[in-house]
């Protein structure tokens, strides 16, 4: 049976859907970057939302700015734009389709029509989740001029390539006709995700108008955010549990059971009413996004990298792999917790309990491949900042050091077992070669200031980084990881 709006009657009775009418919803946001994130966080809260009968005239229009996103619309649109999401809960599995989303603009190279949708009046936000990597970030944080995207933008607003550049030339458009701003909002799990994007967009405007940069500037608002779901890749395995629910999805989404959207109440064209489906509203995002990216993320990176290198295909086997378990608390409860604030009604102890479980749950098929891509921009946001943070305070970094030790190995591009590690990372090129030059001389790869900065000039970091990876190379991670749990 076709997935589409006119067969949701005949799915199962234990399948929900929705409650609302899709003629009932008008446009309100767009989102760039229909992955399987977005889908399962801030759509559900907008589909959850007009579950209840609010918010109708915020449903979303999908965007993508790459020549591969074509594909996604494609299957999106087949389906009528729903998306069946399953919870893997260990207590049992259940599955929903969300129906938020309402169409999918054409993918062009010269973002035409996505620029004409962000263009139009009933157009309040315009979303996204582009990844951590995704922002043209340098080294200190600032937007990247020098990028070869950034600098075609600039001379070609009217026909950028980059999503951020298709914003600037549409909010351009929205200022001529008078039409006024809409909010930007980044769902990316960046620490200040607001005020990177805000960055992005005003600096990029600057390069070719500075009179509409100081117009974003004055009336265009960046809220900050922290969202939070473990939401792994598609595969064959999820089109196949989508199956045994009798749904014929050709882009399903499972997700573990557990949500979190915290987020800045700044919004310069109104919102929906996300905190009446759980969503918190509040002026100490900082907090929450601390907590959970210090944690969390930088969390999944230490499994994750020590996984790939003993074989472990998924993130809750690393969680019964006692040495990886043990390295993960230990590192989380001396080196990371020393660095985070509690936040209303959790402590940073209770927080690793319960990233813990989450992690373990073995319902959730997310592979340590998929969490340790593009470690070029994850270490350098979620543990970078904490060792920095850790030399500054004089409390521990080895455990943090070893890591990046592990991760320098990594890039090798092979386990310990001999099998390799296919390309995963956009430079992975690069990082190979440094990776097999630093296995002679370790200080080659601390010495990438692009993503370590000057923690190489720092002996406590170099000494240790050094100690770690000369043990990795001659007796192996497991004799590397037994040394430090030991120590």
């Amino acid at each position: 049976m076709k997935f589409d709006l006119d067969n949701l009657d005949s799915l199962p009775a234990d399948v929900r859907v929705p409650s609302y009418s899709r003629g009932s919803l008008s446009a309100g946001i767009v989102h760039i970057g229909l992955g399987n994130f977005h889908r399962a966080h801030q759509a559900w809260y907008l589909h959850r939302l007009m579950d209840q009968g609010l918010d109708h005239d915020w449903a979303i229009v999908g965007a993508g700015v790459r020549a591969d996103d074509a594909a996604q619309r494609d299957r999106l649109l087949a389906q009528d734009c729903l998306t069946t999401l399953i919870e893997l809960d260990p207590a049992g599995k259940s599955a929903e389709v969300t129906g938020a989303m309402i169409d999918f603009i054409e993918v062009d190279e010269n973002n035409a029509p996505l620029i004409n949708q962000m263009a139009q009046a009933c157009i309040r936000i315009v979303s996204l989740t582009v990844t951590e990597g995704g922002y043209y970030q340098s080294v200190d944080g600032e937007l990247d001029t020098d990028h070869p995207d950034i600098k075609y933008d600039a001379a070609n607003p009217n026909s950028p390539k980059t999503a951020f550049g298709a914003i600037v030339a549409a909010l351009k458009l929205r200022r001529d006709a008078n039409l006024g701003p809409f909010t930007c909002q980044s769902c990316d799990n960046l620490q200040g995700n607001g005020d990177i994007l805000r960055n992005v967009v005003i600096g990029l405007a600057s390069m070719s108008d500075v009179g509409l940069a100081s117009w974003i500037d004055e009336n265009v608002t960046f809220p900050n955010s922290m969202v939070d779901c473990i939401v792994p890749a598609t595969g064959p395995k999820e089109l196949d549990l989508a199956m045994s629910f009798g749904i014929d999805d050709a882009a399903p989404v499972t997700h573990e059971n557990f949500r979190q959207w915290v987020i800045e109440d700044k919004f310069c064209a109104g919102r929906p009413q996300w905190d009446h489906v759980g969503a918190t509203f509040t002026n100490d995002v900082h907090g929450f996004e601390a907590m959970k990216l210090r944690m969390l993320n930088a969390g999944h990176q230490i499994i994750a990298t020590a996984g790939e290198l003993l074989s472990v295909k998924t993130i809750s086997g690393t969680m019964a792999h006692p040495l990886i378990r043990e390295l993960f608390r230990k590192i989380e409860t001396n080196e990371i917790v020393p660095h985070v604030q509690g936040v209303r009604g959790m402590t940073p102890l209770e927080y690793v309990d319960l990233i813990t479980d989450r992690f373990a749950n073995p319902e959730i098929y997310d592979t340590t491949r998929r969490v340790a891509f593009d470690g070029s921009s994850r270490h350098a946001g979620f543990l970078h900042p904490i060792i920095h943070d850790a030399l500054s305070a004089g409390t521990p970094v080895d455990g943090l050091a070893l890591i990046e030790a592990l991760w320098a190995r990594m890039c090798a591009g092979n386990r310990e077992d001999g099998s390799e590690i296919e390309p995963n990372d956009p430079f992975w090129d690069t990082l190979v070669e440094q990776a097999a030059f630093a296995k002679d001389d370790p200080s080659l790869w601390i010495a990438q200031s692009q993503y370590y900065g000057d923690l190489n000039q720092n002996p406590r970091f170099a000494e240790s980084f050094t100690r770690w990876l000369t043990l990795v190379w001659d007796q192996g991670t497991e004799a590397a990881i037994h040394t430090y749990l030991e120590g």
